[in-house]
């Protein structure tokens, strides 16, 4: 891969890196910069915008691009803006300088997991408002706090508020992984924590896995929600479709971590795990986390295609 000159730096990889120095950092993130950053995302791509304060200090800001039949339930696209601390002696470059390299890798706290999800987001619903397109369905972006530390103050409570029920999610969108080879990871599910020692027995195997009359099942405690991988499913058969027009691979895999799309499941609305991130090292946590500028472009022209096709599934039995 190779990069431009600084001169020539496209501008939404230049959005991405100012972005990347906002220091959202555990555990005492610039939540305040983080918001205002996002406010004036929507000043200037003419969205609504909503702040939403789920605990003190803990602002979900919620900007939307309104559909044209609002009796359709809405497509979420949500992010998290808090990001893991680091060890900067580990580090090649400042972690929050968003160094670029001559080859174009991007170095910063927050490249992978996941501040370019969110940028992906803003600049394909740019790119489609500056294209004149209008779509059935409302579109929400949601970038929310607390995330790294279990999103206890952040989207736990927020899908709990009646602010986040006005929102009417149909379907959900979050972050997945990085995928070294050429496919991308997609996730239908996700382990489901719980911080207790108890003693069970049962068939064993790994606890992502959906294996009958294990241990964790015979407590009862533990009700995974899956997000459906088949037509069957009218969310998957338009993200799938889309992907197989554009000829990406997909593995869907359940998330061996746990992301905000658990709580998103648990209130009744479809969630996937999607990252648009291959031929990248998973480097989420790690030092030196950093993505290549070209990857996370693709990744704006994945999210292009993508939103078109979710915002204009049609009416579904329930919403009829």
């Amino acid at each position: 891969m190779t990069s431009k000159g600084p001169e020539e730096e496209h501008p939404s990889v230049t959005l991405f890196r100012q972005y990347l120095r906002i220091r959202t950092v555990q555990p005492k993130p610039d939540y305040g910069a983080a918001v205002a950053f996002f406010e004036e995302r929507a000043r200037q791509l003419g969205l609504g915008c909503q702040k939403v304060e789920v605990a003190p200090g803990y602002v979900v800001t919620v900007l939307t691009w309104p559909g044209t039949n609002p009796a359709l339930s809405s497509i979420l696209l949500n992010s998290h803006t808090d990001v893991v601390p680091v060890f900067k002696e580990h580090w090649s470059h400042d972690p929050f300088e968003a160094f670029k390299d001559s080859e174009g890798y991007i170095y910063a706290r927050g490249a992978q997991d996941m501040k370019c999800v969110s940028i992906q987001y803003l600049e394909a619903v740019r790119r489609l408002k500056v294209e004149g397109h209008r779509f059935p369905r409302t579109i929400h972006m949601t970038f929310v706090p607390d995330e790294e530390v279990g999103g206890h103050q952040g989207m736990e409570l927020f899908v709990q508020r009646p602010e986040f029920h006005a929102l009417r999610a149909g379907f959900a969108l979050d972050e997945g992984i990085a995928n070294p080879t050429d496919a991308f990871t997609v996730f239908y599910s996700e382990r489901s924590p719980w911080w207790v020692r108890v003693t069970s027995t049962g068939r064993p195997g790994h606890g992502s896995l959906f294996i009958e009359d294990t241990a964790a099942e015979k407590l009862k405690w533990m009700h995974p929600q899956v997000t459906p991988t088949d037509d069957s499913n009218p969310w998957w058969a338009a993200f799938s479709r889309v992907c197989k027009d554009m000829n990406l691979s997909l593995e869907p895999e359940i998330m061996p971590a746990a992301t905000d799309s658990r709580f998103i499941r648990a209130v009744g609305v479809p969630a996937l795990g999607f990252s648009p991130l291959n031929h990248t090292p998973v480097l989420l946590h790690d030092h030196d986390e950093r993505l290549h500028e070209a990857v996370f472009l693709r990744g704006v022209d994945i999210y292009t295609r993508l939103l078109p096709a979710l915002a204009s599934v049609p009416a579904l039995p329930s919403e009829s």
